[in-house]
């Protein structure tokens, strides 16, 4: 299974490239609001930045509180939307233990479903898309042989 990681953000300029790839290829939209990772200060432009995106939860809280199952557990962890089936009820945000889940006005979500199209967009290399052991869960996790 492979998950996105943020192993380098000490290298982060907080230019949000990697949240607006996810927007525009994940999403179809140009947007911050619409994407799946989000990059926020860590206390201040002196302190750098910190990535926001689901850490691949197995089992995924988002998931299991889902009243229609648009969020539908991943093989290994983390989630896959289903857009369609999702009511905009927002009970996935406040199961997110690291809130990684964002609403729209509207109650649509937007979470990280670690696809990796992020990575090449983000000038200095903060971004990994890596290969974990199924059932290791999240970007803690030491990589596969």
């Amino acid at each position: 299974m492979k998950i996105l990681t943020a192993p380098r953000m000490e290298r982060c300029i907080g230019c949000h490239s990697c949240s607006l790839a996810c927007a525009r290829l994940v999403h179809g939209r140009l947007s911050w609001n619409t994407a799946g990772i989000r990059i926020a200060s860590s206390g201040g432009l002196s302190t750098g930045f910190e990535a926001h995106l689901c850490l691949a939860c197995d089992p995924a809280p988002c998931a299991a509180v889902c009243p229609t199952a648009a969020f539908v557990q991943r093989r290994g962890g983390g989630v896959v939307v289903r857009k369609k089936r999702c009511i905009r009820c927002g009970a996935c945000a406040p199961a997110c233990p690291v809130g990684a889940i964002h609403l729209e006005p509207d109650g649509e979500p937007f979470v990280c479903i670690h696809c990796g199209r992020c990575v090449p967009f983000c000038p200095h290399d903060c971004l990994e898309h890596r290969e974990v052991e199924e059932g290791a869960g999240g970007p803690g996790e030491e990589e596969r042989p």
